[in-house]
């Protein structure tokens, strides 16, 4: 039987290069974006391109209170389109960056990054765990920031380190049904994320470059597929790891 995964903010950056790296590997995808409607459409378009099903619903992970009409609007897709009641993978990618040093973060701020970063990513696992099926696959991302420290970035590396510990609290109340439950930590990659600033900012790429043993930032596609590979049979006995993909940053 095909697999189906979700990826979070699949519309761009590593959620569009995870969902295109699945597909690869003979997987249907369900796309969440927030506001990038037609971005999602066209990596719907692309994994349909390859002869695989697709598609991309609207979901904002840092509103609790929309996940339950978002579970049963996927329910109906699942049944709609793949004739199933359940989808096998989980992949928590969506978030944004925000950056300020502690003594000059708002409150604002932090409780966006908890909403998006830690409190979406508990209750839309909580809200989706009905409808993803027994031996199933989760993936959460988190930062090579929760092990290499950067000033500014306190609050976002605090939230993406309770992820990782929710992802082993995960993967042992979720290992009786048979379902694995993984992080990846991506390190400095050049993306649109923070407004594209290790891509766009010259002195920022070479700042990350210059402290990885590899001599470069990551792109998605040193990311992509991984995420995919950690959803496969392969590695089926990957269990509550952190697996951090940088190249070597800051070794």
């Amino acid at each position: 039987m095909t697999k189906i995964a979700l990826v979070t903010g699949a519309s761009r950056g590593l959620g569009r290069n995870a969902a295109l790296n699945i597909a690869r590997r003979g997987g249907d995808l369900i796309l969440t974006y927030q506001s990038r409607g037609a971005d999602a459409e066209a990596v719907a378009a692309e994994i349909a391109a390859m002869g695989r099903k697709a598609v991309a619903l609207q979901l904002d992970t840092g509103g609790v209170a929309g996940f339950p009409s978002f579970a049963e609007g996927l329910r109906r897709v699942l049944r709609e389109t793949w004739h199933r009641e359940t989808f096998d993978h989980l992949v928590n990618n969506a978030g944004h960056g925000d950056h300020a040093l502690i003594a000059d973060t708002s409150e604002a701020q932090f409780d966006r990054l908890v909403d998006v970063h830690f409190k979406g990513v508990f209750f839309l696992t909580q809200a989706l765990l009905p409808l993803i099926a027994d031996g199933g696959r989760i993936v959460n991302l988190s930062s090579g920031l929760t092990r290499v420290s950067a000033p500014g970035w306190a609050a976002y590396a605090a939230v993406k380190g309770a992820v990782e510990v929710l992802s082993i609290y995960m993967a042992k109340e979720l290992g009786g049904r048979g379902i694995a439950v993984n992080t990846v930590a991506p390190g400095a990659i050049e993306t649109d994320f923070f407004g594209g600033a290790v891509r766009d900012t010259p002195a920022f790429n070479t700042f990350f470059a210059e402290m990885t043993a590899l001599g470069r930032v990551g792109v998605p596609d040193d990311i992509g597929p991984m995420i995919a590979s950690l959803l496969s049979e392969e590695n089926r006995w990957v269990n509550a790891q952190r697996i951090e993909v940088s190249g070597g940053q800051g070794i």
